[in-house]
This record gives structure tokens, C-alpha cells and sequence, in this order.
């Protein structure tokens, strides 16, 4: 199962380039765009590389994150990506189907447009997690369809409140690993020395996801992590500026007290939390997804 594009040699060479983008001790911090204009900027920055974030992808759509609800949406931005002059990871959630012979056809299709890398997560829609074998299986068939395509296996198991999370998590990333993954992504480890377990214990580039008033990019550099992401926080603080702005302009208007200010539908203050995001999609669901709702089990998700 092979394209044009995955047959050349310039493809397996950007593959390549984003592959040693991944260093230990010196990560790559990968910007993550939910429409053209943003990744556009990251690009004019000169990033090397920029991920999607599959929260953006869907809220901008009216559609709710994790639900394998994206997958036109998500195909249809890498499209529009594709001519920037930037190494581009997509963001695939499960892979938008329980069939690993599907998962591999969409990397198929991603490669095609010229994708370097994808996530593939284990979190389900429902709120637990696959079992390890399944994810792998959807790694291994992408492996086997797309060779050069930098597979990035993400274990949920911290956000979905796994028992012993620790000891999930290692034994998940293994089975990925062992299945072909290139890179492991382990969002929502509590603390350094989790993170420093993770670095010994899978033979892979450890992807740590950037959390406000978590560890800096430089301390988990220290740590050995080679891939630090923004997931949906640019994004999130985008809605959290354009917010402010508007607010600040009803503020100002002659004659209208604080008290009157319309209700901020966004509790936190700064960028809306990656809960407060999803519910916004929950009235404008298709009826065939009403069923899904955010849930505590993810407070600190950031997709």
C-alpha cells in the first residue's frame, strides 16, 4: 500500500529530517496549528516542524475532541498545509476507526499529502483506554503501509485515571515500541521523576506535552525528553485573547457598568481549559454524537 509521494526519495528525506529533529537532552519543540493562518505563523518563525492539534481541529468545527468524529476535518487541513515550508505532524486521534487496515489507509492518505509524522492514541471515546494490542496493532499496520511515516504512540493512561499509571504506561510504550513506533508520547506525567523513568525504561524519543507551571522546556530537556508539544494551549489561548478583547471593548462602552458585561462562558481565567473548549460543542453536536460529553477523567488534557 504505497502512493506516489511515500515512493519518492524527497519524502523519505523529510521523514528523515523530522525523525532527527528528536534528540535527547535537546528536544524539539513542535508548535501545534488548528487552521492554515496559525500554522502559517508557526512556519514564518521558522519552526522546523508543526503539529496539529486535534482539539482545534474539532472545536473549530463544532465537534467534540476524542471522538473520532474528525477524521474529514483532519484530513482535509493537512491538505491546506501541505505547501508551507514545514516538516507537518497530523494529530489522529485513535486513528478514526477500530480497524487497523483503515488506520494504515489513512496514513496512507496523510503521506500522500506529504505528512511526516502522526499521533496515534489509546484513549477512547468512551473514557478507558484500548488494550495495548489493539493500538498496536493499528502502529504496526501503519508501519507496514508507510515505512518512513514517524509513528508517535500516545498512552492516555495518566489522563483517564488508570490504576498504577506508571507501570501502564511502561508496559503500553513497550508493546508500541516493539510494534514500530518511532516516538512515545506520555501527556500528563505528574512530575520529573515519572518523566525520568520513562527516558530509561523505553527505547524510544520520550514526547512530554508543555504544561503552564509544570516543568520548563530547558528542565525537560535536562530530563532527556526529545519532544516537547504545545497541544492545544495556542489555540486555547487564542480563544482566551480574542475573549479579553472583546470584553475589554464591552467594558469601555459609555455607560455600561462591569455588572452588565454579558457572562463570560469561560470560567478560568487566561485560556479557557481544555473542558471548558470541549463543552462548548456540546448544544451543536450532530444527535448521533450527543451521547458524548467532557468528562473529570481528563481535566488536564490538552490535545
Amino acid at each position: 500500500m504505497t502512493t506516489p509521494t511515500t515512493a519518492t526519495g524527497r519524502y523519505a528525506d523529510r521523514c528523515a529530517a523530522f525523525r532527527a529533529l528528536h534528540r535527547p537532552g535537546h528536544p524539539l519543540l513542535l508548535p501545534n496549528a488548528w487552521d492554515h493562518a496559525s500554522a502559517a505563523m508557526f512556519a514564518a518563525r521558522s519552526y522546523p516542524a508543526v503539529g496539529t492539534t486535534s482539539l482545534g481541529v474539532a472545536a473549530a468545527a463544532g465537534l467534540p475532541d476524542g471522538a473520532g468524529a474528525t477524521r474529514v476535518e483532519t484530513v482535509r487541513l493537512a491538505r491546506r498545509l501541505r505547501r508551507l515550508p514545514v516538516l507537518l505532524t497530523v494529530d489522529v486521534e485513535a486513528g478514526f476507526s477500530d480497524d487497523p487496515a483503515d488506520v494504515a489507509a489513512l496514513a496512507v492518505e496523510l503521506a500522500g499529502l506529504g505528512v511526516v509524522g502522526v499521533n496515534l492514541e489509546d484513549g477512547r471515546p468512551d473514557g478507558s483506554v484500548a488494550a495495548p494490542e489493539t493500538t498496536a496493532g493499528k502502529v504496526a499496520a501503519v508501519k507496514a503501509a508507510v515505512p518512513d511515516l514517524f509513528v508517535n504512540a500516545r498512552t492516555d493512561v495518566w489522563w483517564l485515571g488508570v490504576p498504577d499509571p506508571l507501570d501502564a504506561a511502561v508496559e503500553r510504550v513497550r508493546a508500541y515500541r516493539a510494534a514500530g513506533a518511532d516516538g512515545i508520547f506520555a501527556p500528563g506525567t505528574p512530575d520529573a521523576d515519572t518523566i525520568r523513568v520513562l527516558v530509561a525504561e523505553v527505547d524510544a524519543p520520550l514526547n512530554v506535552l508543555y504544561r503552564p507551571g509544570f516543568l520548563g522546556v530547558d528542565e525537560l530537556a535536562g530530563l532527556g525528553v526529545s519532544r516537547v508539544s504545545t497541544g492545544s494551549l495556542p489555540f486555547r489561548a487564542a480563544l482566551g485573547a480574542a475573549l479579553a478583547g472583546v470584553d475589554a471593548l464591552t467594558r469601555a462602552r459609555t455607560g455600561l457598568a462591569d455588572d452588565r458585561a454579558p457572562a463570560d462562558p469561560v470560567a478560568s481565567p487566561g485560556p479557557p481549559s481544555y473542558g471548558e473548549v470541549q463543552a462548548l460543542t456540546a448544544g451543536w453536536v450532530p444527535e448521533s454524537w450527543a451521547a458524548f460529553r467532557p468528562t473529570a477523567a481528563a481535566p488536564g488534557r490538552g490535545d
